[in-house]
């Protein structure tokens, strides 16, 4: 039984975010990082910004992978555990979306987006459960969507891929909770990213968002990052298969 206080703490653990050069894969590094842990930053383009933010070089790995294939999964693991010799967090981040009508939709956009946003996450997620299995502890954490509970409109392989990810987090957690491996995911409401900007762009389509948000605003991908340094820590140590919303209130309404 556990008597002690749980901590929040990530100090000595070593992590691995996905998609962290920008947006909410960014603040989840930089917030791991001020928690203790060493971050191992994964993503196509430059990650100097992060690395900045992060300032202590010792607590920050780039490297560069291209997620639309899973061709890089196990070098990332591998050179995060050559870094560091550990594994203990894994966020899966790296997400990219297609937009248009689904009578339309081409092969080509369903393909890529659930490539990336699910496949990838899978595969990736196995690969550092092989090294966390053995250990008998890891936490592993999906950056889902409001499009994991909802429809949508005109993201038919975005909402088919976030669905899918809620579902492999459930799936996931059932087979490996037993063997000490953390595994649960969090739902981001309407944030400030790259990805919501043809969405605040359309005035009608931005204020209609903005009427339903009870707290009133899009968030910053700052305020998601709180969720995931709980799932990682000892305080989430028996939270398993959740997907956790932080969305300003957006589906209470």
């Amino acid at each position: 039984m556990r008597t002690g206080p749980q901590s929040f703490s990530l100090e000595g653990k070593t992590a691995i975010v996905t998609g962290a050069n920008t947006g909410i894969g960014q603040a989840i590094a930089v917030a791991l990082s001020a928690c203790g842990a060493r971050v191992a930053c994964v993503g196509r383009s430059s990650m100097d910004e992060t690395a900045a933010l992060i300032g202590d070089k010792d607590k920050f790995l780039q490297i560069g992978a291209d997620l639309s294939t899973t061709r890089d999964v196990q070098r990332i693991v591998d050179e995060t555990r050559g870094w560091t010799g550990a594994l203990d967090i894994l966020v899966n981040n790296a997400g990219i979306i297609r937009r248009g009508d689904a009578i339309d939709f081409t092969e080509e956009d369903w393909d890529a987006v659930i490539d990336t946003n699910l496949k990838s996450a899978f595969f990736l997620s196995q690969a550092a459960a092989r090294h966390m299995i053995p250990q008998g502890s890891g936490k592993i954490i999906n950056i889902a969507s409001m499009l994991s509970f909802q429809g949508g409109i005109r993201i038919a392989s975005y909402t088919a891929s976030k669905s899918g990810l809620a579902g492999l987090t459930r799936l996931l957690a059932c087979e490996w909770a037993a063997k000490g491996v953390n595994v649960n995911a969090v739902a981001p409401g309407y944030v400030i990213t790259n990805n919501t900007e043809p969405l605040r762009k359309d005035p009608g389509r931005s204020q209609a968002i903005l009427d339903r948000i009870p707290a009133g605003h899009w968030a910053e991908p700052g305020d998601i990052a709180g969720a995931v340094v709980f799932l990682a820590s000892d305080a989430a140590d028996y939270v398993h298969g959740i997907t956790l919303p932080v969305d300003g209130g957006w589906l209470a309404r």
